[in-house]
C-alpha cells in the first residue's frame, strides 16, 4: 500500500457518497507497500454508527479487467469463513468505481476494515497460525469460478530484469546483477509445471496479515492473487516470514512452524515437498525483481519507501545452498 495520487476532501467525500456507508468523517493515507494508493477512512456508517474502511486506488501492476477476479475472490473467501475483508459494493451493486485522472481513468474499491496489527518479528506461534490460514484459503478457493494467470510469474521476472538492465541492477548492488545473470536463466529452465495448482495469494508478507496475538484476524491485499502452484504460495510466505528483516538470519523455528501449520490443514505431497527449495528460490527472485524495478522507478514525491531487493536476492542463495530445510 502507498499513496501516489492525492485526493482532496471534496473529491474523497464525493467518492464515498457513491457507497451506502454514511458520510465521510476522516481519511488518512497509508504509506506501506508499493503498488496502489490507499487510505484508511472513517465514516458515520450506514446506520449512524461509526465505521472504518480501506479505500484503494489502483495505480500500476493491476489491470482493470482483473479487478472482478480480485474483489469477487474476497467475497467468496469471506463467505467461506476465511479472515478476509469483504468488498463494499456501491449503491448500484458495482464491485468498484472509477474516476477520471490526468493519466486516464482510475478504479477505486472500498474494502471492509479488519482489526489486528501486522507483526514485524513473527513468533513461531504466529507463523504456525499463518500457515494454517494459508492452507484454509487454498481449500476454500478450490471452487472459486474465476481464473487468472500469474502476472508475476517467470516471464515477468525476465521482463523486469531486462527493464532494469544489468547497469541498473548493478547501481542497486553489483551482487544483484550477478545473482540475476547467473540464477534467472536456471530458474526459468527448471521451473516445475505439473504440481497441484489453484488460487493463491502470492504476496503473503507479514504486512499483509493482521493478527491479535497468535490469532490471524485478517489476510489482506489480494492484488497479486492468481491461479498457480499451491506450494509456490507456501514458498512465497516462507521467503516473507522465515528470515530476520534486520540481520537476514534464517529463523528455523519460524520455518518449521509455518510448514507444520500449513500441513495441519493441507498436507503436501512428495512432489510438492521436493520442489520447495526451487520454489523458494523462485519466490525470492520474484521479489528481488519487482523490488529492483520499484527501486529504480518509484517517483521521488510518492508517499512510499521502496523496499530493498537485496534481502530476497540473498535468500535465493540460502535456499540454493540449504535445500534440507524443507525436508
Amino acid at each position: 500500500m502507498a499513496v501516489y495520487t492525492h485526493l482532496g476532501a471534496e473529491d474523497m467525500a464525493a467518492l464515498i457518497a457513491r457507497f451506502d456507508v454514511g458520510t465521510l468523517v476522516s481519511a488518512k493515507g497509508i504509506a506501506e507497500g508499493v503498488s496502489n494508493s490507499n487510505w484508511l477512512l472513517e465514516t458515520t456508517g450506514a446506520t449512524g454508527i461509526g465505521a472504518r474502511f480501506i479505500l484503494t486506488m489502483y495505480e500500476f501492476r493491476i489491470e482493470l479487467a482483473d479487478l472482478p477476479y480480485f474483489l469477487s475472490l474476497l467475497d467468496h473467501l469471506a463467505a467461506k469463513g476465511c479472515p478476509v475483508p469483504r468488498t463494499i459494493h456501491d449503491r448500484d451493486g458495482n464491485l468498484y468505481v472509477t474516476r477520471p485522472g490526468a493519466q486516464g481513468e482510475k478504479a477505486l474499491a472500498l474494502i471492509e476494515y479488519l482489526p489486528g496489527v501486522s507483526v514485524s518479528a513473527p513468533t513461531a506461534g504466529q507463523a504456525r497460525a499463518v500457515g494454517a490460514e494459508l492452507a484454509r484459503l487454498h481449500l476454500a478457493a478450490a471452487d472459486f469460478p474465476g481464473t487468472r494467470a500469474n502476472g508475476m510469474g517467470v516471464a515477468e521476472w525476465q521482463r523486469l530484469a531486462a527493464a532494469c538492465g544489468a547497469e541498473g541492477l548493478a547501481r542497486i548492488d553489483p551482487a544483484l546483477a550477478h545473482i540475476v545473470a547467473s540464477e534467472l536463466p536456471r530458474l526459468a529452465e527448471t521451473w516445475p509445471q505439473a504440481l497441484p495448482s489453484g488460487v493463491i495469494h502470492a504476496d503473503l508478507f507479514p504486512d499483509n496479515v493482521l493478527m491479535l496475538g497468535d490469532v490471524v484476524t485478517g489476510l489482506i491485499d489480494f492484488y497479486f492473487a492468481c491461479n498457480d502452484i499451491l506450494a509456490y504460495d507456501l514458498a512465497v510466505t516462507h521467503v516473507a516470514w522465515c528470515f530476520d528483516d534486520r540481520t537476514g538470519a534464517f529463523r528455523a523455528d519460524v520455518s518449521q512452524a509455518l510448514i507444520e501449520g500449513y500441513e495441519s490443514v493441507r498436507p503436501l505431497d512428495a512432489e510438492e515437498r521436493a520442489a520447495l527449495p526451487l520454489l523458494g528460490q523462485g519466490a525470492a527472485m520474484r521479489f528481488a525483481m519487482s523490488r529492483a524495478w520499484d527501486w529504480l522507478n518509484t517517483p521521488a514525491d510518492a508517499l512510499v519507501t521502496p523496499k530493498d531487493p537485496m534481502g530476497p536476492a540473498q535468500r535465493l542463495g540460502f535456499y540454493k545452498a540449504n535445500p534440507g530445510i524443507f525436508a
